[in-house]
């Protein structure tokens, strides 16, 4: 039976989101609201109150099952109302009709009690506000707010004429008329502030898979900008050599084949461009995916401590764990609700170690099955002879470790003191060597582009002149 609860916990309450969550919750809190009125206003006065007759005690009989019943009416039409206000689906009228019929026989009755002399006037009064109570917290859900003043002041004079009619003082009736407009205020107050909060929550869930949606776009954006600026030249170049080779090769010249292998060069050295855009885009760099981890994980609510630095990693060793890193905050968001996540990376032994622990987690469900997410994990790692430990680490705690073995050059980088902890990547001074070399890369990559547009324009106004391109 206590799995069985358990369960039903998990199903109903941990696997729902924080809106879900809210939602469930409000839904709750307007049914048991029904209840407690009806339990406390209603039954235990009118109990106490009635005469021991046969017709009063017949009709206090019918208007606490009359008030059970109106109850389970309101319960029912609760998340219906939630829904309506939300704007997900629309309740009509006649669904209302039996709520509407109960709560008419539950304000005649008491006054029929109270003309019969068979129930006291305060216990009447009581049971009138906790009928229009029950009533009127669904139905303040389901139209605005000046239509529900309109109708439940037209209903208060009726009750405040009924009241003058049976018990005809005017003390009375104005403690009837203080206790609707409480009633009435007090439904609407209760259900649409918390209907209110809900669809404020529901706004901002929506707003952020938006944005979540508007950052996919423009990544894809930057992605496609990159490899424009990357394959538009080399594109050009190669488009304008391979007509250059058909005009020559249909004239017989021999320097149609050297253009083709030209763009033969060409077509390679684009192809490795992209390859180079391609795993720039898929290496995760482990300093900035630590210091992105710790920041989503912050905005989410939940206190995040990060030790370790990422200084003089290798970058193959980086890539892997930042990839770590990721899956494991995606994981930490998406499953159980930690409130503490502890992120630790060291070098020892000559290997680096990453340990992602946190609480919050759920019990692990019957039958349930590992996601694909710590499968790749595995498989990256395993291309560097790394491991992934993932498993419960106490109650309602979840660890996962990550281990990396070093190069032997990084092993002796490595063997020096430790940096300042921190999550942030460095990088060490570039040597005179290094920057001649990366100058001679560059002035030689410009003045191969000069090379190349210089003989691309000579070559074009060559064919132009015999009348191959452009008529």
């Amino acid at each position: 039976m206590f799995d069985g609860i358990r369960r039903w916990q998990r199903r109903q309450w941990r696997e729902r989101s924080k809106a879900e969550r809210v939602e469930l919750h409000s839904v709750i809190m307007l049914c048991a609201a029904e209840w407690v009125f009806s339990l406390t206003w209603m039954a235990p006065p009118v109990v106490a109150g009635v005469r021991h007759r046969p017709l009063p005690l017949v009709l206090a009989g019918l208007l606490i099952v009359v008030g059970v019943l109106q109850c389970a009416a309101a319960n029912r039409l609760a998340q219906p109302a939630f829904d309506h206000f939300l704007g997900r689906s629309r309740l009509s009228g006649r669904a209302l009709t039996t709520s509407f019929g109960l709560l008419v026989a539950a304000l005649v009755l008491p006054f029929a009690l109270i003309a019969a002399d068979g129930l006291d006037p305060w216990a009447a009064r009581l049971a009138v506000g906790a009928a229009l109570l029950m009533f009127g917290l669904v139905y303040a859900l389901i139209v605005s707010v000046p239509v529900f003043l309109r109708r439940s002041a037209v209903v208060g004079l009726l009750v405040m004429a009924a009241d003058a009619l049976t018990v005809q003082e005017p003390a009375d009736v104005l403690m009837i008329a203080v206790l609707v407009a409480f009633t009435i205020g007090f439904a609407l107050l209760a259900a649409r502030c918390s209907a209110w909060t809900l669809s404020v929550l529901w706004e901002a869930e929506r707003a952020r898979e938006v944005e979540a949606r508007l950052a996919v776009a423009e990544e894809r954006l930057r992605f496609g900008r990159d490899l424009h600026d990357v394959l538009g030249r080399n594109l050009a170049v190669i488009a304008l050599k391979a007509e250059l080779a058909v005009q020559w090769g249909r004239r017989g010249r021999p320097d149609a084949v050297e253009q083709m292998i030209e763009v033969q060069r060409l077509a390679q050295e684009s192809q490795r461009e992209v390859r180079a855009v391609v795993r720039g885009y898929r290496e995760a760099d482990l300093g900035a995916e630590l210091a992105g981890a710790q920041g989503v994980l912050a905005a989410a609510g939940i206190d995040c401590a990060v030790t370790g630095s990422a200084t003089r990693l290798p970058a193959a060793v980086q890539s892997a764990l930042g990839w770590v890193v990721r899956e494991a905050a995606t994981n930490v968001l998406r499953h159980g609700d930690a409130r503490q996540c502890a992120i630790s990376l060291r070098v020892r032994d000559g290997r680096a170690e990453l340990t992602v622990e946190n609480d919050g987690v759920p019990g692990t469900p019957p039958g349930g099955r590992p996601g694909s997410g710590l499968a790749g994990l595995r498989e990256r790692l395993s291309e560097l002879d790394g491991l992934l430990h993932a498993g419960p680490a106490g109650p309602g705690r979840f660890r996962l470790t990550a281990e990396v073995p070093l190069p032997a050059e990084a092993g002796r980088t490595r063997s020096g003191p430790e940096p300042e902890p921190g999550t942030g990547t460095e990088s060490g001074p570039v040597s005179v060597s290094e920057q001649e070399a990366a100058q001679k890369l560059v002035s030689g990559s410009e003045s191969e582009s000069e090379s190349v547009e210089g003989a691309m324009a000579e070559e074009t106004r060559s064919v132009r002149e015999a009348g191959g391109i452009g008529r």
